[in-house]
C-alpha cells in the first residue's frame, strides 16, 4: 500500500513539474484579435482595439513556430482582403508600441522567422 502512495506522489510531482504543452496559436485566434485593426489596415484611424489585438497576438506567438505561424496567418489575410496598405501593415507593431522580429510584408520568409 506505501509502495502504491508513493507511485501516487510521484506522478503527481511529474504532472505538476511538467505540464502540458499549450496549445499552438491558430490564424483563427490571430484573425480574431486583429479583426478591429482591418480599417486602419485599409486606409482609416488606428483605434485602440486594434492595438490591444496587436499585443495579444504578440504575447500569445511565444515559440518559433507560434511566430511562423502568425506570419503566414497575417500574409494570408492580406491576401484575403482587397485595400491592404502594405505600409500601414508595416508600421501597425510600431504604431502599438510592441516588437516583431520580421517585417509584416508579402514577401517575407516566415521560414526564416525565429
Amino acid at each position: 500500500m506505501f509502495a502504491k502512495v508513493v507511485c501516487l506522489v510521484l506522478l503527481c510531482m511529474v504532472v505538476v513539474a511538467f505540464p502540458p504543452h499549450a496549445e499552438a496559436i491558430t490564424c483563427g485566434q490571430i484573425s480574431g484579435s486583429l479583426a478591429p485593426c482591418l480599417g486602419f489596415l485599409q486606409g482609416g484611424a488606428l483605434v485602440p482595439r486594434c492595438c490591444y489585438g496587436v499585443k495579444s497576438v504578440v504575447a500569445a506567438a511565444r515559440t518559433t513556430n507560434d511566430r511562423q505561424t502568425a506570419c503566414r496567418c497575417l500574409q494570408a489575410a492580406a491576401k484575403s482582403f482587397p485595400g491592404i496598405n502594405l505600409g500601414n501593415a508595416a508600421a501597425l507593431p510600431g504604431r502599438c508600441g510592441v516588437n516583431i522580429p520580421y517585417k509584416i510584408s508579402p514577401t517575407t520568409d516566415c521560414s526564416k522567422v525565429r
